[in-house]
């Protein structure tokens, strides 16, 4: 009699954080938070805490280097890691890499993206104490660890909402989707045709989105020096419906959302409508990537953000009973499902 198999396609990524983090006891005092958030958050000697978080980045699975510059891409790899600690509230302050690399990389190629991943470290003022680098048979590994800190009152979780809180997200939502399918129909256009010559001009914004994403540390900057601490927040990796329903779950809540308060740059307005025949509000619920920040903050807090140009209101949280919902453009309520991305599909 064979074996119970379970695929992990089945689970998806969540479920199999939740299979691994129920198995998984804490004996260290210092250790605040474990596996489900943002980040890892110890507790040191000093007046603030250490919040940790790694990620792990596959060639062909996260990025494909036909159209990816190698500088973008240690850019990038640095800035969705300092996206976590933000995600925290928190300050990024160092950290480091690991590498698997396959024969056919030189020296000049490793050079071009530690290139990106030195300017990113100048960029987010953070500094690389270290790593690991072995080589690989299935193309370019990258896996970034990064460290930062935060005064305990101004920890935030993603579990930590309540009922009224007014859900906030900052820049606009959908471009690094967009930029994506540009990149995708440009490579599929070369391939067909090697003659021809990407045409990304006139989408540098979407493109640019794709390619070399922020990490928005000058938000939990602007914060502070509003005196704004949120209830919950969380970084936008897998796009804006996946992320308001982790917050909404773990808050143990429901959420409305409202889609004439999402934001969405004209470019990618455009690019979506006139290219790709879709919606726009799509690519914002479901595209992922744009690394923006959603977080929640207390009723008594909105005048202070209320005028901020680059932070929308774009809905609030309900009670559980009252579910996940969003209210579209013509006022119907609908179900707020989360389409995205999954992880180990076959």
């Amino acid at each position: 009699m064979s074996e119970k198999r379970t695929e992990l396609s089945d689970l998806g990524e969540f479920g199999l954080i939740e299979q691994i983090s129920r198995n998984t006891k804490i004996s260290q005092a210092s250790t605040l938070k474990g596996i489900g958030d943002d980040a890892a958050v110890l507790k040191t000697n000093s007046d603030q805490h250490t919040v940790i978080s790694t990620d792990l980045l596959l060639e062909g699975t996260h990025f494909d280097l036909a159209y990816v510059p190698l500088q973008h891409l240690g850019y990038k790899a640095v800035a969705v890691n300092i996206s976590d600690i933000c995600a925290m509230n928190a300050i990024a302050e160092q950290i480091t890499v690991s590498l698997g690399l396959s024969n056919r990389f030189s020296l000049e190629a490793v050079d071009a993206l530690y290139e990106g991943i030195r300017l990113a470290c100048q960029s987010y003022n953070v500094d690389l104490v270290g790593g690991d680098t072995t080589s690989s048979r299935s193309g370019l590994v990258i896996s970034i660890t990064a460290i930062g800190r935060v005064s305990p009152e101004k920890m935030a979780y993603r579990n930590t909402a309540q009922n009224n809180d007014i859900l906030c997200v900052t820049g606009d939502l959908g471009g690094a989707y967009t930029g994506l399918q540009i990149l995708e129909r440009e490579k599929q256009v070369f391939l067909a045709n090697p003659e021809m010559q990407p045409q990304l001009e006139r989408n540098s914004y979407v493109v640019g989105r794709q390619l070399k994403p922020e990490a928005r540390a000058d938000i939990i900057h602007e914060l502070a020096d509003l005196e704004i601490v949120p209830t919950s927040m969380i970084d936008i990796s897998d796009g804006l419906a996946s992320e308001a329903l982790h917050l909404a779950r773990q808050s143990g809540l429901g959420v409305m959302l409202y889609e004439d308060k999402i934001p969405i740059d004209k470019e990618t307005y455009d690019i979506i409508i006139n290219d790709f025949k879709f919606s726009p509000t799509i690519a914002a619920l479901n595209g992922g990537e744009d690394y923006e920040l959603l977080f929640t903050i207390r009723q008594s807090d909105y005048e202070k953000i209320k005028n901020h140009r680059d932070i929308s209101t774009i809905g609030h949280m309900t009670t559980k009973k009252q579910g996940y919902k969003l209210t579209s453009r013509s006022g119907v309520i609908l179900d707020l499902k989360a389409q995205g991305w999954t992880h180990f599909a076959s």
